[in-house]
């Protein structure tokens, strides 16, 4: 008599036995956990379904059509029998996708448009950003007395006295952003300017100094043209003449500067451009292909710094891992020798620096490294003024001292383990066919060490390469490069850079070139990486 084998099998306890197919299936689930599942999917589900009404409603179709078949999905794995191993997957998958597969398609995207200040919304909304902002006070206009009072309702108000080329005075009213309408005075100052009217009462200056943004942000059309002439008060008490400074022409998709009559257009590349180059702002978000990258080669103020930058980040990323490994390596080999005597109490200080938070490293170095009043300079030179972050050269050379001081820990842990992995036999038998302490190392240790210490060399260097932290809360990037376009330093890595490019307020932001550059990062650590991780396989292989 046979039996049927559905797989391998696990011991249970009493003899009990579950194959693979009952551990797939997640057994029974019981009546609360089931009325627990459905709640939980059914929140989830309405939170997805308001989020795709309001993807729709921005137009997001495509974004929308992703989030409804993911929840759709979603509920399809968590409401069917089975597939335990896809219940446990799910929430990771859908995690990566939101916070890296969505992230890193985002930023490469932003590449290739001209994302950044002034341009980062749509063409409507920079139009409307024009004209509204577009506005000058009209010469020639006279200046009207304003009274600034509420009414029934406690509504803000303004009471304006108007008075015309001929002598005959008229008095109007209106709220912020309303034409105004013609009311009866009911009380005067000694000048002339009306404080009352029908319905409407002064308001006491006290109470007008606590909203005084409002007050002076306020608009009162004189017709109802939107494109009109307005009135705007600059103290409370006075009412200036404002009028457009841009006509739209929504048939040409034209600009118009009323002061001087030069027309702009759109120019293709996000902003209205006139016939001799001048742009208006803001700009608008668009597709502008391989513009960024173009500008990173035929620009000579990004290209230049970019290469300087590059060649830096490689030297520094280089330079760290080798200097750090020497000496870790040199620290392990001393004190892993069996005759040391307080050989623990030894291995325990060196990795202090490591023990330290690397940020607050890098602020006490700074004051280390000060020039009028640091220790290196006070102390160890006499008083001397040297000018470590400052001094285009001095500055690369302080970042490396740091990072080995921080570096080096790290490096004598995993070599110390690795040397201590390497069979004492092995050894002994080099030394009984004479090898020295050289060739020992040079034949046999430092082999066997690449081989494990290999990818940790290069995860290193992907550390370093991209070992922001450092160069900004050190040095900050500088000193300056004034002769670049875009805002880097000598001290600056490519990381550091595009963070700048991509951040810095005092300049600009040009996220479209910052997420250029983070391709090319990409691109070089990648590559960087594969024939690395190539290059260790070939010795595991040798060994």
């Amino acid at each position: 008599m046979s039996t049927e084998t559905r797989g391998p099998t696990w011991q249970l306890p009493k003899g009990r036995t579950k194959s693979n197919t009952a551990l797939n299936d997640g057994g029974t689930p019981s009546l609360f956990g089931t009325l627990v599942k459905i709640v939980l999917l059914g929140l989830m589900s309405a939170a997805m379904v308001f989020a795709i009404m309001i993807l729709i409603g921005n137009e997001d179709y495509l974004f929308a059509g992703i989030v409804a078949v993911a929840t759709l999905i979603v509920n399809w794995v968590y409401l069917r029998r089975g597939r335990l191993p896809a219940k446990y997957l799910a929430p990771g998958l859908i995690f990566m996708a939101v916070f890296q597969v969505y992230v890193v398609g985002y930023s490469a995207y932003i590449a290739f448009t001209n994302y950044g200040t002034m341009h980062n919304s749509d063409k409507d909304d920079a139009i409307n950003a024009m004209l509204l902002n577009g506005q000058t006070r009209i010469d020639g206009e006279p200046i009207y007395p304003l009274t600034v009072v509420t009414d029934a309702d406690g509504q803000l108000n303004f009471l304006v006295t108007l008075t015309d080329n001929s002598g005959a005075m008229q008095v109007k009213v209106a709220a912020d952003g309303e034409v105004l309408q013609q009311v009866t005075p009911t009380e005067f100052n000694s000048f002339g300017k009306a404080t009352a009217a029908e319905g409407f009462t002064e308001l006491p200056f006290r109470e007008i100094a606590a909203i005084q943004e409002d007050v002076v942000r306020a608009k009162l059309y004189l017709s109802d043209d939107p494109d009109s002439y307005f009135l705007m008060t600059p103290d409370a008490s006075q009412a200036v003449v404002f009028g457009p400074r841009l006509d739209y022409d929504p048939v040409a998709d034209t600009m118009t500067r009323v002061e001087d009559g030069k027309v702009f257009f759109d120019s293709g590349e996000g902003t209205y451009r006139s016939a001799d180059g001048e742009d208006l702002a803001p700009g608008w978000r668009v597709e502008v292909g391989l513009l960024n990258f173009e500008r990173a080669v035929t620009d000579p103020g990004i290209r230049e710094p970019l290469l300087r930058v590059t060649i830096w980040t490689f030297a520094f990323a280089i330079l760290s891992v080798l200097t750090t490994f020497v000496l870790g390596l040199g620290l392990a080999l001393l004190f892993n020798d069996a005759k040391l005597r307080g050989q623990r109490w030894y291995r325990v200080a060196m990795i202090l620096p490591y023990a330290f938070p690397g940020f607050l490293s890098a602020f006490v170095w700074r004051a280390l490294y000060n020039k009028d009043y640091g220790f290196i300079n006070v102390v160890l030179f006499g008083g001397a003024e040297i000018p470590w972050l400052t001094d285009e050269f001095l500055v690369k050379i302080s970042i490396l001292l740091v990072n080995l001081w921080l570096g080096f820990p790290y490096m004598f842990l995993i070599t110390t383990g690795a040397l201590q992995s390497i069979p004492s036999d092995l050894m002994e038998s080099a030394r009984i066919d004479g090898a020295t302490a050289w060739q020992q190392l040079r034949l046999i240790k430092l082999p066997l060490l690449l081989v494990s210490v290999a990818p940790l060399l290069i995860t290193s260097f992907a550390f370093n390469f991209n070992n922001f932290s450092l160069i900004y809360l050190l040095s900050g990037g500088g000193p300056k490069d004034f002769d670049a376009t875009i805002n880097v330093g000598h001290s600056d890595i490519l990381i550091s850079m595009v963070y700048k490019i991509a951040f810095s307020t005092g300049e600009g932001r040009d996220f479209g070139l910052a997420s250029a550059f983070s391709i090319l990062i990409f691109f070089i650590v990648g590559t960087v990486s594969y024939f690395s991780f190539r290059r260790t396989k070939t010795l595991e292989d040798v060994n």
